[in-house]
């Protein structure tokens, strides 16, 4: 079986830092060639706002930095160069044929998403399993590798 390569994924190094708010966002990204991580994720700012988050005295930030993928490892980047291009094609191809399976994801899609245009395709994507069964296609129940049923 031939694997479509994948250029890096992504390590951590947590902290727990002895301040209420490090960075003030949730996820502050570094595009300098000096920097080694290409983000800080200060988790507290997803659940936390305003005096909430200077109620607890400590917080905990990862900085996350680019590695080389390699097999075992999760992907994150998808190399889009002609011969992954053409694989990927045949796969697609071959899932195409699966009339009760709903692929989807970077995973399926060999493709990297921001979370936007996957709060987008994932508010899409159920509506096209529903017309199917509204048609007969295939019985009621989940149509969809990792994913609820609708």
């Amino acid at each position: 079986m031939l694997l479509c390569k994948w250029s890096f994924v992504c390590s951590y190094a947590r902290l727990v830092l002895d301040t209420p708010n490090f960075q003030g966002n949730a996820v502050v990204n570094y595009t300098e060639r000096e920097i080694p991580y290409t983000r800080i994720l200060e988790h507290k700012h997803f659940e936390m706002f305003g005096d909430a988050v200077y109620a607890c005295p400590k917080t905990v930030v990862s900085r996350e930095f680019p590695t080389e993928w390699k097999p075992g490892m999760e992907p994150f980047y998808p190399v889009n160069d002609a011969k992954n291009s053409a694989l990927y094609a045949k796969y697609k191809e071959l899932a195409d044929r699966e009339p009760r399976v709903v692929f989807g994801g970077r995973l399926a899609e060999y493709k990297y998403y921001d979370m936007a245009p996957v709060v987008r395709r994932a508010q899409v994507h159920p509506q096209r399993p529903r017309a199917r069964q509204q048609g007969g296609a295939f019985p009621p129940g989940p149509r969809a590798r990792g994913t609820a049923s609708p």
